[in-house]
């Protein structure tokens, strides 16, 4: 069996992203709609400035006590950040990430973006399924007491 691509893993086939102006608060309520762990600091069309991501909430933000209303993305984001391919295998990818400390990589094809491959991606289909399993009963134990 041949090994998957990121494109292949990628649980998102669609972009979440904001301007470069748009608040670290307004970043973190897309990334909790969306149920995801970065968000794309976009210019229109497809320009990739840079990425946010909780990690970067948690060191770069609440660490440093900055206020989230009053802080733009693009002053706390991670500038341009190392992007992969459709095509690109997904260990290729997984040894990227360990080797630079990264959790996302912005997916590109061209100047199309077509989504964000993040470690999550990189487990196991078996994995991803018992995740989501625990998760639910975390959740349920949570509303039962």
């Amino acid at each position: 069996m041949a090994e998957r691509t990121v494109f292949q893993s990628i649980s998102r086939k669609h972009v979440t992203s904001l301007a470069p102006t748009a608040t670290v608060r307004d970043a973190a309520c897309v990334m909790t709609r969306a149920n995801c762990g970065s968000v794309l600091v976009m210019e229109p069309p497809d320009s990739i400035l840079g990425i946010l991501t909780e990690r970067d909430l948690m060191t770069r933000v609440l660490a440093r006590g900055l206020d989230p209303d009053a802080t733009s993305v693009r002053a706390v984001m991670t500038p341009n950040p190392i992007c992969v391919t459709p095509e690109t295998l997904v260990s290729d990818a997984v040894v990227l990430m360990l080797e630079r400390g990264f959790r996302h990589l912005p997916l590109v094809s061209g100047t199309k973006v077509l989504g964000v491959f993040s470690v999550r991606d990189a487990l196991p289909r078996e994995i991803g399924a018992a995740l989501s399993q625990t998760e639910f009963n975390e959740q349920v134990n949570d509303v039962l007491g």
